[in-house]
């Protein structure tokens, strides 16, 4: 075997050992580079040989050899993936399998029968270096494959940088992977792209979210040096991958590269269903690497963002991303921040959509206090936080207690702001939001006064804000309820459909709110309205899109399970 692991001269002081060990007496006798010619005339002039050069950084340094020496075989090894063409037939080794790596495990160490090895040969990838490290570690050092995943997670290039006594020191994880960053060192924006995704989950990497780090030309060159060099892996679906344990490795050189994946993870972010799931995957990977403690300013934006999406998929992981969210805001921006208070805002209705009105009701309290104590009563932010806190308080029940403090709230909006206000207009709805939960409850009482008080202030709105801003959308929504709620079943069902329709057009068809109002019109059909074989219509190609996007995952099989009377309904209709 001839080592090449440096660079050029370890090949020429390997091919000059070669010669001494074919011809020992000449090794005090000539120069090293006499040796090294001698080794090559010897291969030049013989046949049937196999020599195995190992770790070649570049086609480029064993090209003349391998031309004047034909009559026998070369086996290289190289972290190099690209740039044979012509000069010899590449053979990729991919990893072990789980099995194999245990038993290689198993056959180093001893363990082969301890659960924990399972696990750590899974979280080393199946790697064969790092199994074969970890493996002779534990054995050396008399610990078990859980102590060493322990010292894994806390001291992750420590670890890879350990050898066992009489292996070779150079031929660690952490060492080979630092010895090809130094190759690409001439490459700086590779560097800086393997340090911000090491932040990130392993797999479905979009190479869409590097561009803002350099022209398309730049990003480009970075991502092919570091494939080139089995840094990273890239796939047909135009997403990359790389090894945990090369991002372990990153990680290790600090939190601050954190900062910056957080931030450029967060401008990322989609509106399309299923390209947020898979921003999701990296969100929640970031999470689980970097402690709380060191959140800044960008994981405060990343992880409230992130909470709103998983708000309608899953309540509380969306309140564990806004409680994260809401404790790095506290410290970054003080606890009476503006961002601090927004994010409060949303981890409250995050408890509310999760059941939990008494918590939501007194965070937006707190809310509304220290809107007041920070910007005054004149406000329209503290506007708006009353307005929440109205709606907070007639959606848990509280009627009376909503309706007051929403007319209260609307008219001094009016009075201080204007009327056509976007936060005076924002607290009106407020109002009609609470005559629309009154009608739900009783609505011989109050369903008229609810609808004439929603008909009359959504053309204010509209003109005000444009059809499908959010106060309109939430206004047509409770106008198509107040409709039924008095008879009107036609016009309930058409205001619900071009509601839906506003919500495709204007976000599309995928989009998780889009989806979700799709969701809750089959819901008003077949229970609201009682009208089973449209809302099987629209129910149908509905499943679909949620199957398409989120797979075959528990939040499906509930509608799935919700909706199976609805899809045993057959239509009888002519």
């Amino acid at each position: 075997m001839v080592d090449q692991r440096r660079d050029p001269r370890d090949l020429d002081a390997g091919l000059a050992d070669l010669a001494v060990a074919l011809r020992p007496a000449l090794r005090d006798v000539q120069s090293r580079e006499a040796l090294r010619e001698r080794a090559v005339q010897w291969l030049a002039a013989h046949e049937g040989w196999l020599v195995v050069l190992d770790n070649v950084t570049s086609p480029n340094d064993v090209k003349p050899l391998l031309a004047r020496a034909a009559g026998g075989r070369f086996l290289i090894t190289t972290r190099r993936a690209t740039g044979w063409h012509g000069i010899a037939e590449p053979l990729s080794l991919d990893v072990l399998q789980l099995d194999e790596a245990v038993e290689l495990f198993g056959r180093i160490s001893g363990h082969g029968e301890d659960p924990d090895v399972t696990e750590l040969c899974r979280e080393l990838g199946c790697l064969p270096l790092a199994v074969e490290q970890a493996a002779a570690y534990c054995a050396e050092a008399g610990i078990a494959p859980g102590r060493y995943r322990e010292l894994l997670a806390e001291y992750p290039e420590e670890v890879f940088a350990q050898s066992a006594e009489g292996s070779d020191g150079e031929r660690t994880v952490a060492r080979v992977w630092r010895v090809t960053l130094d190759r690409l060192s001439d490459t700086p924006l590779a560097g800086a792209i393997l340090r911000i995704i090491a932040w990130w989950a392993p797999e479905g990497i979009p190479r869409a979210y590097l561009e803002p780090l350099g022209s398309p030309v730049e990003v480009t060159d970075a991502v092919r040096r570091l494939a080139a060099y089995s840094m990273i892996s890239l796939h047909d679906d135009g997403t990359i991958s790389v090894h945990r344990l090369v991002q372990a490795v990153t990680r290790a050189e600090g939190v601050e590269s954190a900062h910056g994946a957080a931030k450029l993870l967060l401008g990322s972010k989609t509106r399309d269903m299923a390209a947020e799931l898979r921003w999701l995957t990296h969100v929640d990977a970031m999470a689980s690497h970097v402690a709380p403690e060191d959140d800044g300013e960008g994981e405060v934006w990343l992880f409230e963002s992130s909470g709103l999406s998983y708000t309608h998929l899953d309540v509380t992981r969306a309140i564990a991303f806004h409680k994260r969210a809401l404790a790095a805001a506290q410290r970054v921006y003080g606890p009476r921040g503006e961002v601090t208070l927004r994010v409060r805002r949303d981890l409250a209705q995050s408890y509310g959509v999760a059941g939990d009105k008494e918590r939501e009701i007194g965070l937006l309290e707190r809310n509304v206090t220290d809107h007041r104590r920070v910007f005054g009563r004149r406000d329209e932010r503290t506007f708006e936080a009353r307005t929440e806190l109205a709606r907070a308080l007639s959606g848990a029940g509280r009627l009376g207690d909503g309706l007051a403090l929403a007319e209260r709230n609307a008219k001094k909006a009016e009075r201080v702001l204007g009327k056509d206000a976007y936060a005076a207009l924002r607290a009106w709805s407020a109002r009609a939001s609470a005559l629309a939960d009154a009608a739900a409850k009783d609505p011989d009482r109050h369903a008229a006064q609810a609808r004439e008080a929603i008909e009359q202030l959504l053309p204010r709105a509209v003109a005000a804000t444009g059809r499908d801003s959010t106060v309109c959308l939430q206004l047509r929504l409770q106008l198509a309820w107040t409709r039924r709620l008095v008879g009107d079943t036609t016009g309930a069902t058409a205001m619900y459909a071009e509601l839906v329709e506003s919500s495709i057009r204007s976000r599309g068809a995928t989009d998780r709110y889009a989806l979700t109002s799709r969701t809750w019109f089959v819901r008003f059909l077949w229970r609201a309205v009682d009208d089973p074989a449209r809302a099987r219509q629209v129910l149908v190609p509905l499943l679909a899109d949620w199957e398409r996007v989120l797979g075959d995952t528990a939040y499906v099989r509930q509608l799935r399970e919700e909706f199976a009377p609805l899809l045993d309904v057959t239509d009888t209709s002519p």
